[in-house]
């Protein structure tokens, strides 16, 4: 019996621009361009950017205001939107509530499992993680559910991801994150990775 299939993309790279590195650019805090391409652990690159909001006196307005001037990658919406009309889409994303629902209305409020800043003020002092390796996790409980998973993402922050799916796509990746899982399909354009998921399911 074929199974349904759900689709969990990545969020940061995939559909949207990287929300640190915008900030970085606008700000000229260059060491806020770090992302999880760079850094794979995560506890120490989120302590880092903390430290360094905090050096800087950046507050949680002064974030959601650069993230307020972004568009989606281009083509995004298009491909949510042809991929929502075939399948139901869980976007699984280590950015937080607080930053990501300006591109969640701009893509029609899909499902979105992120984690969460903790605030004083305005102050950014921590964050809570929903839970640890939530990602592949997630995709672990889909798969619970009797779910066929098609993943995709962009960096070393989603290969678990893809790995505990049954079909993953690295999308948008950078060179060293593509040589260091060559196990996954990696491909750049919005059409491409929706013919490939496409494929991927009719193999169920």
């Amino acid at each position: 019996m074929m199974k349904q299939t759900i689709v969990t993309l990545d969020m940061e790279g995939v559909l949207t621009p990287e929300i640190w590195i915008a900030v970085a650019e606008k700000t000229g805090i260059v060491e806020l361009r770090r992302t999880t391409r760079d850094e794979p652990d995560y506890d120490k690159l989120m302590k880092g950017r903390l430290a360094l909001l905090d050096q800087h006196g950046l507050k949680l307005s002064d974030i959601q205001s650069v993230i307020a001037t972004l568009p989606l990658l281009d083509g995004a919406k298009s491909f949510m939107d042809k991929l929502r009309a075939e399948f139901q889409v869980v976007i699984l994303s280590d950015t937080f509530e607080q930053f990501a629902s300006h591109f969640m209305r701009q893509l029609g409020m899909p499902a979105l499992l992120c984690h969460t800043l903790i605030i004083e003020n305005d102050r950014i002092t921590d964050y809570r993680l929903r839970i640890p390796d939530q990602k592949r996790k997630a995709v672990a409980a889909f798969k619970d559910l009797n779910y066929r998973v098609i993943a995709a993402g962009d960096s070393f922050n989603d290969t678990t991801m893809l790995a505990e799916a049954d079909v993953g796509f690295l999308f948008h990746a950078p060179q060293n994150v593509i040589a260091q899982f060559p196990q996954f399909q990696a491909v750049d354009d919005f059409n491409d990775l929706l013919q490939l998921i496409l494929n991927a399911a009719q193999s169920n």
